[in-house]
């Protein structure tokens, strides 16, 4: 025995359907997003008994991160203050200066991927300005709040100590 729809009933069926596929849940609308170019506004190490340093990259250090909404990432920082060259040039400069120049400079790029249950993103290396870093898996928590974005490491041991370095970024417009 055959089944015949209701062309009014098929059609309203099939845009509930059309419908639901294309409208992401209410959760995911409304879920902040890590993609976008974010400037530096701080890099700071936390210290047991809350102190903040600043030592690594300065007071105000520049900086740019970038996610693509195709998975790939970037992140360039430079120190405050920033390597200089008394000749003007990494040509003339002494063994101290190129030192200097390459311990104030921090880079690298590859792809993320997002963790919103644990609130966590994730860089899978591809390059970086240190060698040992390639093809390393960095893990950030992150948290969006407003224009910022701040990503935070894993408590790691550094000189009998256990530090988190937080870098904070804002969201620049487009």
């Amino acid at each position: 025995m055959a089944t015949h729809l209701n062309p009014l009933a098929a059609a309203l069926c099939l845009a509930a359907s059309l419908t639901a596929c294309m409208t992401p849940p209410v959760a995911q609308q409304h879920q902040p997003t890590v993609v976008g170019n974010w400037q530096l506004v701080a890099v700071e190490t936390l210290r047991p008994g809350g102190e903040v340093s600043t030592a690594w990259m300065g007071a105000r250090p520049v900086g740019l991160i970038t996610y693509q909404s195709n998975g790939l990432m970037a992140v360039q920082i430079m120190r405050d203050p920033k390597p200089t060259f008394a000749g003007g040039s990494r040509l003339s400069a002494t063994p101290d200066e190129l030192k200097q120049a390459f311990f104030g400079y921090y880079a690298y790029w590859g792809r993320y991927s997002v963790d919103g249950a644990d609130g966590s993103v994730t860089h899978q290396l591809t390059s970086s300005l240190l060698p040992e870093e390639v093809g390393v898996t960095y893990k950030r928590f992150f948290k969006i709040e407003g224009p910022r974005l701040v990503l935070t490491t894993a408590p790691f041991s550094y000189g009998g100590q256990m530090l988190v370095n937080r870098l904070t970024w804002e969201r620049m417009s487009p």
